[in-house]
């Protein structure tokens, strides 16, 4: 009965979580302050009640909520919505949300109706770790990193192929310039990145002491060693060889698609990740 009437409450997020996305499409086609502002105390409204859940699991299971993949889908999405409400009430970077959230609406819906909770949760608790939550708390930040850099990325795109286009109007005017965009992204990807190297050090450690077969050639390890090493080339090409504008944000976009294909697709081909399973 609990569980069921979860299920409701966890629907209602997400057609809440749906009209705000909805609202700030709207918004970003006609440019309605009223609509702009509904989607924004709807999607606070989402933040609350997914916060008081996050806090009442933390009470109910003693330890933080991140172990099984259930759990790990609806923490992506709470940091998500986290990273826009805050990025957009201190740099004021229109359409960030709208952008992030589409993001977040997928992967909500993912921990929503994918049915596969009961089982995970068994297993996290035979492997529970003060260690292993630390590693997966600092991977999925460092992916909320990166999916709003991407985010910010797209916007550059959107923005550069309108000046190109000389397509003067309100939207041009209410995505922000080009250099604050481009730096807003970097700054995340300088956050991100040595996010993602302490987690997959403490990661390995974790594995080499917990479990007996581990393996270093494991699907999700070496993906996840590949997102790290593009994205350190991203870093060097921007830093070092001051490469800037179009040819970066591209580049960034592609890599937040590695993260994807490593959180999905390696994850599921992963002999031990039982979390991302």
């Amino acid at each position: 009965m609990i569980d069921i009437s979860l299920t409701r409450v966890y629907e209602l997020i997400i057609i809440l979580y749906a009209f705000s996305v909805l609202l700030y499409f709207t918004d970003f086609l006609i440019h309605n302050r009223k609509v702009r502002t509904a989607a924004f105390w709807l999607l606070s409204i989402v933040w609350l009640l997914q916060t008081i859940f996050l806090l009442a699991k933390m009470i109910e299971t003693g330890r933080f909520p991140i172990l099984t993949i259930f759990e790990g889908l609806y923490f992506y999405s709470w940091v998500l919505i986290s990273l826009s409400l805050l990025i957009y009430r201190l740099f004021r970077v229109e359409f960030i949300a709208f952008f992030t959230n589409v993001i977040g609406f997928f992967i909500m819906s993912l921990h929503t109706f994918t049915p596969i909770q009961a089982t995970s949760n068994i297993e996290a608790e035979k492997l529970v770790s003060e260690l292993l939550v630390i590693h997966i708390t600092m991977a999925i930040l460092s992916y909320g990193a990166f999916s709003i850099s991407f985010v910010l990325s797209c916007l550059y795109l959107i923005q550069y192929n309108l000046l190109k286009k000389k397509k003067w109007g309100k939207r041009l005017l209410r995505i922000e310039d080009l250099s604050k965009l481009d730096s807003l992204s970097f700054v995340l990807n300088v956050i991100g990145i040595p996010l993602l190297l302490l987690s997959l050090l403490l990661g390995l450690i974790w594995a080499n002491i917990k479990i007996p077969d581990f393996y270093w050639y494991d699907t999700k390890v070496i993906g996840s060693f590949l997102v790290l090493i593009f994205y350190s080339v991203y870093m060097y090409v921007r830093v070092k060889k001051e490469i800037y504008g179009k040819s970066i944000a591209i580049w960034n976009v592609g890599l937040f698609l590695l993260v994807l294909i490593n959180f999905f697709l390696f994850g599921s081909l992963s002999n031990f990740h039982f979390w991302d399973s």
